[in-house]
């Protein structure tokens, strides 16, 4: 929202809620339906206090559940080339065999890789595969090093850090990254191995407890298997109605956990790492997209509030590249019709990531909008200038600068100056200008447009209101095109926008107190009268 910030004051955010959302990005950076980990959570949970664990080990099993694949990322780059292009398909196919025995895992490693590829590529490929025989120890390790290296960043205790380091290792001795051996595991490890598999057997349409029997002892500690069959079967049928989301953030221990500022600025730019860490081609990309969009947003005469909203939708608004496979994100070539219709659907999936986060709730607008296009051409939703929000127009200019001026698989990267010279090509059509020109003036290209004054005091907001009823709109119409309820000013529940109550309203009364619509300058990102 442009203006003041009279927004009421909301209640403590849940840490939780955060992790689970990251959870949600595993899954589909793992080839898993959406909840897995969430569920993970819930039965993992069950069975720590089934095993009369304390509240702090709970808590510690609890959120290593839902962050046991952070490290996914890591070598996406690397898998896909090894597995001719698809690292997700690839990790979802090794999923059920994992803790399996040997024989399993190379079973399905020689069918699995390079599936779909013409046959001599397939034997390349299996064979550079088998000639790397420590390539799956060196994969599993760096997935640890790089989960405990993020939760560290992102301010999680050392308990979960620790159990994030050690996040593969099996109770025989012969998981990754340090052999450990039965009790020098940590115990979040332990009961979080059980309940993923139990959880995954289930989706695969398996007993789990066939799958206990046969790993009991050399992959399963035989305790918490235990533990497992006194409660397991309840709950898996328990969550075969449930809402995951819902259960996995009721399952967490009293008192729970809460996030100020300074944290969760923390957690997200820990995200934003996660995210660019899927392809060698966007590293730090986030970041800059975040620095970039909330220094244009004060040149934009946006609020604080509003501006700290950018500065984080800028860290999340990549997550939805993790579902995505490298085949494509790294390909040096044209993108075949079937590859881009997978490109445009990240935007679509980091709004299924953020959506359910309460934390999240004002940045997820603009973050699932930053490929929005002004004249209806960009996606996930194809929207016009009309229904995007100011914070949508900084968000797609600071994402395209930013890609500009870095190298992709098929193009080095422009100057800084020719990447000002293109975008600002586009405001005829595709970009805003004034957006434009403020993310230019924040990347140091171009002068800091002088902050605009509305009669009235209005806020930006309100003069794209005025102005739509100026033309004789309804208040129906207003709110279909700018996304706000036509009683309330609130945002559709289908819709995660954000909106002053009562903004309609206010708007109309304004204009019948003498409050003209100005002609725009398109500081606030609104077509030209």
């Amino acid at each position: 929202m442009v203006g003041s910030d009279n927004r009421t004051p909301s209640p403590p955010l849940r840490l939780v809620e955060l992790l689970a959302s990251v959870s949600l990005a595993t899954d589909l950076g793992t080839g898993q339906p959406l909840g897995h980990a969430p569920r993970t959570c819930t039965i993992a949970t069950a069975i720590a206090e089934a095993m009369g664990c304390g509240a702090d080990e709970v808590r510690t099993v609890h959120q290593f559940a839902l962050l046991r694949f952070l490290g996914c990322t890591s070598d996406s780059a690397e898998t896909a080339a090894m597995v001719g292009g698809d690292d997700i398909g690839f990790l979802a196919a090794m999923a059920p065999v994992f803790m399996g025995s040997g024989r399993e895992m190379m079973g399905r490693f020689v069918r699995r890789v390079g599936a779909g590829q013409p046959r001599m590529r397939r034997l390349l490929l299996v064979a550079r595969g088998l000639a790397d025989p420590k390539g799956g120890e060196r994969s599993l390790s760096t997935h640890c090093e790089v989960a405990a290296m993020l939760a560290g960043r992102a301010g999680l205790e050392p308990s979960v850090v620790d159990a994030l380091a050690h996040a593969y290792e099996r109770w025989g001795g012969k998981g990754y990254p340090a052999g450990l051996e039965g009790d020098e595991i940590p115990l979040a490890v332990r009961v979080v191995a059980v309940a993923r598999d139990a959880d995954l057997a289930t989706m695969l349409g398996d007993d789990p407890g066939e799958w206990m029997s046969e790993r009991t002892g050399r992959a399963y500690d035989p305790s918490v298997v235990q533990a497992f069959e006194r409660v397991g079967p309840d709950v898996l049928f328990d969550l075969d109605e449930a809402d995951e989301w819902e259960t996995a953030l009721a399952a967490e221990p009293e008192p729970v956990t809460t996030v100020g500022p300074d944290t969760l600025d923390g957690v997200l730019t820990a995200f934003a790492d996660f995210a660019d860490l899927k392809s060698p081609w966007i590293r730090g990309h986030s970041r800059r997209v975040a620095s970039l969009a909330e220094e244009a947003g004060r040149h934009a005469g946006l609020d604080d509030a509003a501006c700290e909203d950018l500065r984080r939708a800028g860290l999340v608004h990549d997550l939805g590249r993790v579902a995505i496979e490298n085949g494509i994100w790294d390909k040096p070539g044209p993108l075949t019709t079937p590859e881009r219709e997978r490109v445009r659907l990240h935007a679509y999936f980091t709004e299924r990531i953020l959506a359910p986060c309460r934390p999240l709730a004002s940045p997820v607008k603009p973050a699932s909008s930053h490929h929005e296009r002004a004249d209806g051409s960009g996606y996930h939703r194809s929207l016009r200038a009309e229904a995007l929000s100011p914070s949508d127009r900084i968000m797609a200019a600071a994402d395209v600068f930013a890609a500009l001026t870095a190298d992709r698989p098929h193009r080095s990267a422009f100057t800084e100056d020719d990447a000002a010279r293109m975008l600002e090509a586009n405001t005829a059509s595709s970009l805003d200008a004034d957006a434009v020109t403020c993310v230019l003036a924040a990347g140091g290209q171009r002068a800091a447009p002088s902050s605009p004054r509305w009669p009235a005091d209005l806020t930006d907001r309100e003069v794209e209101v005025l102005r739509l009823i100026a033309r004789g709109r309804s208040n129906r119409d207003v709110a279909e095109r700018l996304y706000i309820s036509a009683k309330d000013g609130r945002a559709p529940r289908r819709e995660p926008v954000h909106e002053d109550r009562g903004l309609l309203a206010r708007s109309r009364r304004r204009l019948r107190h003498g409050a003209q619509a100005p002609r725009l300058r398109i500081c606030s990102g609104s077509p030209a009268s």
